[in-house]
């Protein structure tokens, strides 16, 4: 595929020229300051229509709009997974050199998101106190890979498409997230949104698998592909997905459903206070 543009298409949204720094540049910043917008966008729309979203503390407030930021993420990147696992002929065709406008795209945006994410976590550390080592080292080696991506123009997307992919377990952690901390992490609800989410892990874990696969496979065409630099960061950041990171999350989430407890503040505890539009008015109770 040639990168460069060819004209107009139909997918005109896609049709950038794609090998100038500008225009990958501007992406990745679209990308970092999209999902900010939609951060703030989930602060204004919970202190709007949620009454438990002003019981909570500020720190407890961030990951609340983070959750939302990162499930939001997670269903372009499942999309973008997925189009290219099932459908896309080119990448059906060759799953190392391969390449779409539309991938470039999306990478391009994700490196952005994940730019984001070291950004709130740092910051979290520094404001809060609060620092989740298994999430920044997740964040830390999916920004490095995509960046890989930014400065070698010649590797290929499938991996790293496979890599959003990855993020097919966020959506079902957010909804549990933020219903643990509405108060309702005993009902039935929350515990069947948490088997999803536990059933989404392991689906994870066979897509690692996959990628594993496909990496060992075409050995020293990704070596070729990569660059000697990026295939360490890569092979590194596969390595530890597989090995600690995934499987302690399956554990996390297993224990949490029995155990319901905020991952991030455990020792938080939340009133039971159901979403619905605040009014000016308050109800006394009744004095015995």
């Amino acid at each position: 595929m040639s990168l460069p543009n060819d004209g107009a298409t139909p997918r005109g949204v896609y049709d950038w020229n794609y090998v100038l720094w500008e225009v990958r540049l501007k992406l990745l910043a679209v990308g970092f300051f999209g999902y900010l917008g939609v951060f703030f966008l989930a602060h204004c729309l919970s202190s709007w229509i949620c009454a438990s979203y002003h019981t909570l503390s500020a720190k407890q407030k961030v990951f609340w709009n983070m959750d939302i930021t990162r499930g939001l993420f997670a269903v372009q990147s499942c999309g973008a997974g997925l189009w290219a696992l099932l459908v896309d002929p080119v990448f059906q065709a060759d799953q190392v050199f391969s390449q779409q406008k539309w991938s470039w795209f999306h990478c391009l945006i994700a490196a952005g998101y994940f730019l984001l994410e070291n950004v709130v976590t740092y910051l979290s550390k520094i404001l809060f106190g609060v620092f989740n080592v298994s999430e920044a080292i997740h964040h830390l080696f999916a920004f490095g890979g995509l960046l890989g991506l930014m400065t070698n123009i010649k590797s290929g997307h499938y991996l790293p498409l496979m890599g959003l992919l990855l993020e097919m377990n966020n959506p079902s952690y957010t909804i549990s997230c933020i219903l643990s901390r509405m108060g309702y992490d005993n009902t039935l609800l929350w515990k069947v949104n948490q088997w999803v989410c536990i059933h989404m892990l392991h689906c994870r874990m066979v897509l690692i698998y996959h990628m594993w696969w496909v990496y060992i496979s075409n050995w020293n065409n990704v070596v070729e592909n990569l660059g000697l630099v990026y295939f360490i960061v890569f092979f590194m950041g596969l390595s530890t997905l597989t090995l600690i990171l995934n499987p302690y999350w399956i554990y996390k989430s297993t224990h949490r459903l029995f155990s319901p407890v905020d991952g991030k503040l455990p020792n938080t505890s939340v009133k039971n206070v159901s979403c619905e539009k605040l009014n000016s008015e308050t109800v006394e109770k009744k004095r015995i």
